[in-house]
């Protein structure tokens, strides 16, 4: 059976209806090496979801990145986001058991806008709204940013978004000695990364309060068309943290894509991401932190990058986004080594 036959069968048992699914394919982008994403129309002809759903299966690759999430808890953390008024496509429903399609996957709504980057910091379809671009990210992240361990219920998930760390203001100094471990398990020597680390032990600072930290929020991740944000995707490194994390990732030179006058993903200055964030945060961005996690960050993103490059010369996972992906390391380690030096 083909993976739309498997659905089908899968969703019409679950949903105790006749059901159709039309227009099957499979997501260009967006779900990096690890993800796989399949677009689909889903007919059901009674029941509590009758009608015509656009909807979008998402499911593992067959390999994880460092620090990412299950699909189980990705749902849940996603349902967790959407409940605090998040815009974020709505999560439907979870497949915990693999035999079914493969492996374990969550169906959600389809929103409609693209996420390429170069898409949304260039296209001239999108300049009505750049002024309100910047606006509509900031209110989504202080809202992200406004849930607190507190807020989350189930055990599991507390659990798996701690990571099993501590989450006091210890916790930068705690997340530098978790990279310094993957720096440790990388099979190549990386000096470089050992300079960075050395540098990030001195200079990690305290955390005020810990919230949720969406983990990759950058543009790439975000759905734009011409009536503005539709929503945030991709919430598989979501964990508890220091919400500099997100500010600092969003300015990462990397997701600029040629827009490097807008540190702000390529959308904005950081000084008017930043005023935009604390105006819905009500809380103060602390450049001197956004520093230390813009370092952390570009380090993080190296060591993912020569992990990938691994998978692909194990012979693991073969393949040539993952092998051109490796060869990214070295730019995000001379990143993050000028970031340190203009630092004074």
């Amino acid at each position: 059976m083909t993976l739309k036959e498997k659905l089908e069968t899968y969703l019409s048992n679950r949903l105790k209806s006749r059901l159709e699914i039309r227009d099957f394919f499979s997501l260009s982008g967006g779900g990096g090496a690890c993800q796989d994403n399949y677009s689909f129309g889903l007919q059901i002809d009674s029941g509590e979801w009758q009608g015509f759903h656009e909807l979008v299966l998402r499911t593992d690759k067959g390999g994880s990145l460092y620090a990412s999430i299950s699909k189980e808890d990705e749902f849940s953390v996603t349902s967790l986001a959407y409940s605090h008024g998040v815009k974020t496509p709505r999560p439907y429903w979870l497949e915990k058991d693999s035999s079914f399609t493969g492996n374990p996957f969550f169906i959600m709504q389809k929103i409609t806008g693209k996420a390429n980057g170069r898409y949304v910091v260039k296209d001239a379809g999108l300049n009505k709204i750049r002024s309100s671009m910047p606006i509509e990210l900031a209110e989504n992240l202080a809202k992200i940013h406004s849930i607190t361990p507190k807020d989350c219920s189930d055990e599991k998930l507390q659990k798996v978004l701690s990571g099993g760390k501590p989450l006091d203001n210890n916790y930068s100094h705690i997340a530098v000695e978790v990279v310094r471990k993957e720096v440790e398990s990388l099979s190549s020597p990386h000096p470089a990364m050992e300079l960075i680390l050395n540098w990030a032990s001195k200079n990690a600072p305290d955390c005020d309060k810990i919230v949720l930290v969406h983990g990759d929020f950058r543009t790439g991740n975000f759905m734009f068309n011409q009536e503005g944000l539709q929503g945030i995707l991709d919430w598989e490194f979501t964990h508890w943290g220091d919400r500099h994390e997100d500010i600092s990732w969003f300015c990462m030179r990397d997701w600029r894509f040629g827009k490097l006058n807008k540190e702000a993903g390529g959308i904005t200055t950081r000084n008017e991401f930043f005023e935009a964030y604390e105006f819905y945060s009500r809380v103060p961005v602390d450049s001197k932190k956004v520093l230390f996690w813009e370092v952390i960050g570009n380090l993080r993103w190296a060591v993912g990058s020569a992990g990938q490059a691994e998978r692909h010369l194990s012979g693991k996972d073969k393949g040539i986004e993952l092998a051109s992906i490796g060869r990214r390391t070295s730019e995000m380690e001379y990143e993050a080594m000028r970031l340190i030096e203009n630092a004074g």
